[in-house]
């Protein structure tokens, strides 16, 4: 072959190579785009147009229906709702491993719920192990799967319409479905989950609920800033005419949902959007609005669905007994809203079911309360005037009892199905009456028995590996020499510690429990204190924070020093209506006072006080200690106990907060308040106590201090309501 011959053939050769480079780029280009729009978008294109939409849940009137192989079946949601925070970790750590998973699904499942409810896109542990314990299990554990918006969308863009909020939700969704679907692998972004999601667990999600509880300002300025976008009209949602702008946001949402799982996958499944009383449908008298700041409504009658959403929709509550209660007040705020009579039983008014007998019969659709429950905590955030299920304050047993009432007229009031709040006890929580007094970035490494919303689990997280350092019950066994703090004669204290209490044991020889009376003072900040306590007949060898008074069964107690009272610090202007950094006490003031818990803050702190207490600040003396045994593993066992006696012997326990500690897992207590004009933290070494009676000079011995900064020991323990709604959902009870 000649050489120009040679040289067009390879010249040719390189054209086709170059169109064949410039062709597959453009494919690659085609394919990464559509990619990234199908991602940004959801725009899905059906290879299988022909294929036929399924799902296996449906709404019939006010049931919801599922079928798990034999046809269509009424379904009762009998379920719990599940974090993902364990101790020493934040929820957004999603530190729980696919073998716990695997435990608590079979504890849940003993319990005689049939499905989870999750509140986020989690890391793929959470889905590995739905499919590996329902692939092969006739009786399988249902998912209904949360949407989340994050706390900072929420609160930073109150338009709901703002591309943050919406925008994130109808990607979020998108992704939600392809990982129940089995169609993920990448991190899912800040504060999400991540992994590898290959496992299809669609045939065990009921449905979806989105949104969360919503701000009643966001709400409020969504409808007055964007009137124009009251209505929506999708394939598979529309709004009514009397439709909000927000109403008609959230049915975007779902229609895009249902939209994307459609196309790409075939499939359909229940959807509701998360609500509370807050926000609820309800139209209530202007005192309503005024005591209870109830001005926005989010009424999801307002979105309707076409005959293409063969699943359903149901009505999404979070309702507990305690708040807002409304209709305990009907008398006082002239509410007539219902026959009060038809729902008192034995003289008590039953606000809780009349409120959920209300709402159930406003809707024509399925209403599932998709969160009930009380914390079995130390400290209390609301009271309940009428059925005593109060947020907080309440034994494990009380919480039983209370999860066991809560469902009983939930179903009484006519709802299709409840979920239990919650399954684990989460450490990291916080809570509006103690979050000033904690060091919030450290929560999870301690447990904080004062803050409610970390006690609302059924499953216990106590401290140690497999069992508690002490448990108050009148066995002293477990104390050891090396645990003595001081010797005086007839009276000794010893003192230990975990993640959770400071434990005292004092031996007082020939002791008469209601007739002796011990003073225990107690030091922690070497900025106050005093040697003297106003008004008891006693001194100490050092300057006291603290003095515990063992006297009686119902009268012993813990006095806080006036100087540390960390209420004053904080809600000086509503509890004392002054300032109290213009009137700061002395550092050696000898007036101690009760320490208290704040329950409810005036709107205005220089109204006068009315009849009703509408303008009162509302406390509780959290410093009285309760009198009873400890241990779990006791008949007579009371999960709020603080001291027991036993002839000589007594054991007593106290939350680290109580002592004002701001982080124990680093021994950080609270600082002089008036130095720093709120509360800061101070790290400590050791803290001193003593042990004596009336008329002693009471001698005070050092307790070495050393926090076990990010590493908590703990043990799982199942509490008295999970057997209490085992029993009722078993029919046993």
């Amino acid at each position: 072959m000649s050489t120009p011959a040679r040289q067009e053939r390879a010249l040719y050769r390189k054209e086709i190579m170059k169109k064949f480079i410039i062709v597959c780029t453009a494919l690659i280009l085609a394919v990464c785009g559509w990619l990234f729009l199908s991602q940004r978008t959801g725009w899905v294109v059906r290879l299988d147009t022909g294929k036929e939409v399924s799902t296996f849940t449906w709404v019939s009137g006010k049931q919801i229906l599922v079928d798990s192989g034999n046809g269509p079946q009424p379904f009762e949601i009998r379920g719990v709702n599940m974090g993902v925070g364990i101790p020493g970790h934040f929820a957004t750590d999603y530190a729980i491993d696919k073998e716990t998973y695997l435990r608590w699904f079979g504890q849940i499942k003993a319990m005689g719920a049939n499905c989870i409810r999750v509140y986020t896109l989690l890391r793929d542990d959470f889905y590995d192990a739905v499919w590996e314990y329902n692939k092969d299990n006739p009786d399988p554990l249902y998912i209904i799967h949360g949407l989340w918006v994050n706390d900072y969308t929420l609160y930073s863009h109150a338009d709901a319409y703002d591309s943050d909020f919406l925008g994130e939700m109808i990607k979020d969704s998108r992704t939600l479905v392809d990982m129940i679907h089995g169609n993920k692998s990448f991190s899912l972004g800040e504060d999400l989950g991540n992994g590898v999601y290959n496992k299809d667990i669609s045939p065990w999600v009921i449905g979806y609920i989105l949104g969360v509880e919503w701000e009643d300002t966001t709400v409020a300025f969504t409808d007055h800033m964007k009137e124009e976008l009251n209505s929506y009209e999708g394939k598979y949602m529309y709004t009514t005419e009397d439709a909000s702008p927000f109403e008609a946001m959230l049915a975007q949402v779902g229609d895009r949902i249902i939209d994307y799982e459609t196309k790409k996958y075939s499939s359909q499944r229940l959807i509701a959007f998360s609500n509370w009383p807050t926000t609820d449908p309800l139209e209530w008298d202007d005192m309503v609005e005024y005591y209870f700041r109830k001005f926005e409504q989010v009424d999801v009658e307002h979105i309707k669905t076409t005959d293409a959403f063969l699943s359903g929709q149901f009505a999404s509550y979070h309702i507990y007994p305690y708040y807002p209660d409304y209709l305990g007040f009907m008398d006082e705020l002239g509410i007539t809203v219902l026959n009060k009579d038809a729902f008192v039983e034995n003289g008590v008014f039953n606000s809780y079911r009349a409120y959920l007998s209300l709402l159930n019969a406003y809707h024509t659709m399925p209403v599932v309360i998709a969160e009930y429950g009380v914390p079995s905590s130390r400290g209390r955030a609301q009271s309940d005037r009428n059925t005593g299920r109060a947020q907080g304050g309440m034994s494990e047993a009380q919480q039983g009892e209370a999860l066991v009432s809560c469902y009983e007229d939930i179903m009484a009031a006519g709802c299709a199905g409840s979920i239990v709040f919650t399954w684990q006890d989460e450490w990291f929580k916080r809570t509006w009456n103690t979050m000033a007094y904690t060091d919030l970035t450290k929560t999870c490494y301690w447990s904080d028995y004062q803050t409610n919303e970390q006690y609302f689990g059924i499953l216990s997280f106590d401290p140690g590996e497999e069992k508690s350092v002490c448990y108050v019950d009148g066995d002293v066994s477990e104390w050891k020499p090396e645990d003595k703090v001081t010797d005086s004669g007839p009276a000794s204290l010893y003192c230990k510690y975990d993640e959770k209490y400071v434990y005292f044991y004092i031996h007082k020889d020939n002791f008469k429990f209601g007739t002796d009376t011990l003073y225990i003072p107690i030091d922690t900040t070497p900025k106050s204190g005093s040697m003297t306590c106003g008004g008891l007949p006693a001194a100490f060898e050092k300057a006291a924070d603290f003095v515990l008074i063992i006297s009686g069964e119902t009268d012993s107690k813990l006095l806080v020093q006036e100087r540390y009272e960390a209420l004053r610090a904080i809600y000086s202007h509503r509890v004392y209506l002054q300032d109290a950094y213009l009137n700061e006490p002395a550092r050696d003031t000898d007036k101690f006072v009760p320490i208290r818990l704040m329950l409810q803050i005036p709107d205005d702190p220089t109204a006068e006080l009315d009849n009703k207490g509408y303008d009162t600040a509302e406390t509780f003396d959290t410093g009285t200690l309760t009198f009873g045994n400890g241990n779990p593993d006791s008949e007579d066992f009371n999960s709020l106990s603080d001291f027991i006696v036993r002839g000589d012997d007594i054991e007593i326990r106290l939350p680290w907060s109580l002592l004002n500690f701001l982080n124990p897992s680093e021994m950080v207590v609270h600082d002089d308040y008036y130095e720093h004009y709120g509360i800061e933290g101070l790290e400590i070494r050791e803290m001193y106590a003593g042990v004596g009676g009336a008329g002693d000079t009471i001698p005070m011995g050092a307790i070495p201090l050393k926090g076990w900064g990010r590493h908590p020991t703990y043990h799982e323990r199942l509490k008295q309501g999970y057997y209490d709604l085992q029993a009722l959902w078993s029919g046993s009870r």
